[in-house]
């Protein structure tokens, strides 16, 4: 049975599977991103992680590579990247992992990915056209229609979470305002917790741990947050007319609460039934990232080596 590797690197983790083209899992790994220490560091990381996984199976053919920032994936190049990932800008990240470990390898933007997984083995199969949002560190986005990804001529193509919400409202990284990125990331649900209910939280679960006790503020959190989003989702629906609308990242763990405010806002537009939670959880990356080897480099015979095919 064939077997690729698929690694996903975001702001806060880099996570790596060894996954067969039935979607089995063989070896799984993580290391923190440390993002901060800048790109020769989450390389590192990333080096380590994937040489931790071919130990366990030898016999891996190529690498997919799902990360933040706009991809040319026909070139691995990072062609844009904001500074949740310092320095990764311009970042040839295929030619990176091929000449690491001599073997075929791809790359791809991390919502990308996730939405290929998903379509995959998760909240996708059966339907062709999608759509997905990842509401973690940032927001990212992605669309197929009729199977078939769109990136965009520039790459850019489903950059939901760098469209304007708000005009002329909070600064975004990328350099606009008021961009969704600002209002409806786990980044964003922080701060706003902070401006309502004048309490530091470090992470998202304590806030929602607060909304569960009943918490006025917490609440009141929740409820600005799944407003927000289901602006954010009226305005791609009627964009792409999509059969299944996919949540995934890191908030979609803590969902308890926001979930069915969301699904309560979306109910009057007949969304409320196209929302699905994603399936794979925060692995979505790293199965999409190892269909996109899988599908870039099935003609491999089995523990091809790089130069063994050139």
């Amino acid at each position: 049975m064939r077997q690729v590797i698929g690694v996903d690197i975001g702001g806060t983790a880099v996570k790596g599977l060894v996954i067969d083209e039935t979607g089995a899992v063989w070896a799984e790994a993580r290391r923190d991103t440390d993002a901060r220490q800048g790109r020769e560091a989450i390389l590192g990381k990333l080096e380590a992680l994937v040489r931790e996984l071919l130990e366990v199976c030898p016999l891996v053919q190529a690498i997919g590579i799902a990360s933040a920032g706009r991809v040319n994936t026909d070139t691995g190049q990072v062609v844009y990247a904001t500074d949740n990932l310092q320095g990764w800008q311009g970042l040839h990240l295929a030619k990176w992992a091929a000449d690491a470990f001599r073997l075929q390898a791809a790359a791809d933007n991390d919502a990308n990915a996730a939405l290929l997984g998903e379509a995959w083995l998760g909240a996708g199969r059966g339907h062709q056209d999608l759509v997905m949002l990842t509401l973690g560190t940032g927001v990212g986005g992605a669309y197929m229609i009729h199977g078939i990804l769109g990136r965009g001529i520039h790459w850019n193509g489903g950059e939901f979470g760098h469209s304007v919400l708000v005009p002329g409202g909070l600064p975004c990284n990328c350099g606009k305002q008021g961009c969704v990125e600002q209002y409806v990331s786990g980044s964003a649900l922080l701060r706003l917790g902070l401006e309502l209910t004048g309490r530091t939280y470090g992470h998202g679960a304590e806030l929602m741990a607060d909304a569960r006790a009943g918490d006025s503020g917490a609440l009141q959190v929740l409820e600005r947050f799944a407003a927000d989003l289901a602006v954010v989702l009226g305005n791609i629906s009627v964009t792409f007319d999509p059969a299944r609308i996919i949540i995934g990242g890191g908030v979609i763990h803590e969902r308890e609460i926001w979930w069915p405010l969301l699904k309560n806002k979306l109910q009057d537009e007949g969304l409320s039934e196209l929302l699905a939670a994603a399936e794979l959880g925060n692995r979505a990356g790293c199965f999409g990232a190892a269909k996109l080897a899988l599908e870039r480099f099935g003609q491999l015979p089995a523990g091809s080596r790089k130069e063994d095919t050139a």
